[in-house]
């Protein structure tokens, strides 16, 4: 029944992932709905909710854009699934602002499989990058994507090595001039923790450890069957699906080091996962496995809710 609604692409699957969607921000918001909420802050909420339905229909974009799933919503439904599964992803906007970006930065660079504007779109990748850092500042991490797109994607043209550079430099320059500006200090602008911390003791409860497990465990028996599929791929669009490996192992290290470890770090690794998942979900024949497999998946945060 859950794959005969999502195997193909259709409003009633975005209304079904808004529905989830709406129920993690909800959940992650509980304390909020105890006291009546001024004007103000209920703006802000509404503000953060649309930059979570917006990530999503760019996710969306993206993959369509790249062929990197068939013609389904699984990767959408995935995403929403962990969003419920984690919901302290939604309460972080620096980190939500952050992730948006990357995903922007993310388009530019599969873009590069077209080999025109490279660029531009080298530039545009790298500014994105640097501009997720200004909020999230171990999102730099995700700079060594964009220079391995120049490995994966383009020639050895020592200009396109540059560019990448410039995009972060000219952000840098920006923040820095802003800061000056707005605060009278170079690095004022992004309060965003430097240091890093492998304390993960926050992450020691019923709740965590079966979320956590469960990401992980689906996420790694995927990307070995995603892994062996790559061969089999278009020559053209095997780089696009080497890139999502290389951004999930980027964020897998992000989330390791982490300075404040609460769940929200972990939505870096959630549109990596998704497609890895989905592609996996597009391999299984037996159709009640694939079913149990989906269930699995849609059940879990909601009993987690329960916990």
């Amino acid at each position: 029944m859950i794959t005969s609604i999502f195997n193909k692409s259709k409003p009633i699957n975005f209304i079904i992932v808004f529905f989830i969607t709406a129920l993690a921000f909800i959940t992650a918001r509980t304390g909020l709905l105890d006291n009546p909420m001024a004007l103000g802050i209920m703006f802000k909420q509404l503000a953060v909710f649309a930059i979570c339905i917006i990530t999503i229909l760019l996710f969306d974009f993206i993959i369509t854009k790249n062929s990197l799933t068939k013609s389904n919503n699984y990767e959408i439904l995935l995403f929403s699934l962990f969003l419920l599964t984690l919901v302290q992803t939604t309460n972080n906007t620096h980190i939500l602002l952050s992730n948006f970006f990357l995903l922007l930065a993310l388009r530019r660079i599969m873009s590069l499989s077209s080999q025109k504007s490279v660029k531009s779109k080298l530039f545009d990748a790298a500014l994105w990058v640097a501009v997720a850092s200004v909020f999230y500042f171990w999102a730099i991490l995700f700079f060594a994507a964009v220079i391995l797109s120049l490995i994966l994607y383009t020639d050895n043209n020592i200009r396109h090595w540059v560019l990448p550079f410039l995009g972060v430099g000219t952000v840098l320059v920006i923040a820095m001039s802003v800061s000056i500006l707005c605060y009278g200090d170079y690095f004022e602008i992004s309060k965003e923790s430097q240091s890093i911390s492998y304390d993960f003791s926050p992450y020691n409860s019923v709740k965590f450890l079966v979320a956590i497990t469960m990401l992980l465990s689906f996420g790694i028996w995927s990307s070995i069957f995603y892994l062996q599929n790559i061969k089999k791929k278009k020559k053209a669009s095997r780089a696009s699906f080497k890139m999502v490996i290389i951004v999930a192992v980027i964020a897998f290290i992000l989330v390791l080091q982490a300075p404040k470890k609460n769940g929200s770090e972990f939505l870096f690794l959630f549109a990596p996962l998704a497609i890895i998942i989905t592609n996996y979900i597009e391999t299984i024949e037996e159709k009640w496995f694939k079913e149990v497999f989906l269930a699995v998946l849609m059940l879990l945060p909601f009993v987690l809710l329960v916990l």
